[in-house]
């Protein structure tokens, strides 16, 4: 069985950091494409970040430059690097996993998701 735990947000100011978590169970973490949406009130779900089983790479324009995904497939983690943050990336934010080795930007995409952790950037 296949579970996501999310952790890390808070409550920053603008310019501030955040470091979110992401917990894993199950099995064949290490084959599986790993990423981060957001979802704001009233907004769709966004891709934020995305790591494939290849360590390949992609970000959502809003985020490139500031934020960094990483994973850890030995302690089955996935990581956000969140930097430079602004009031327009409040949101809850969720980690996602897709049972495929390469990654997709469409939230249907994906196979498990975690519970979503708030992130709040106030100016």
């Amino acid at each position: 069985q296949v579970q996501l735990e999310a952790s890390g947000g808070g409550s920053v100011q603008s310019g501030g950091s955040l470091r979110l978590s992401c917990a894993a169970s199950g099995d064949s973490f290490r084959d599986s494409c790993l990423a981060w949406f957001r979802q704001a009130p009233g907004k769709e779900r966004e891709a934020v970040a995305r790591i494939s089983s290849l360590g390949s790479i992609a970000y959502s324009d809003s985020v490139e430059g500031r934020f960094t995904i990483s994973r850890d497939n030995a302690m089955n983690m996935l990581y956000l690097q969140m930097n430079s943050l602004k009031p327009e990336d409040t949101a809850m934010y969720y980690c996602a996993r897709r049972s495929y080795k390469y990654c997709s930007r469409a939230s249907r995409d994906y196979d498990y998701w975690g519970q979503g952790t708030q992130v709040t950037v106030s100016s």
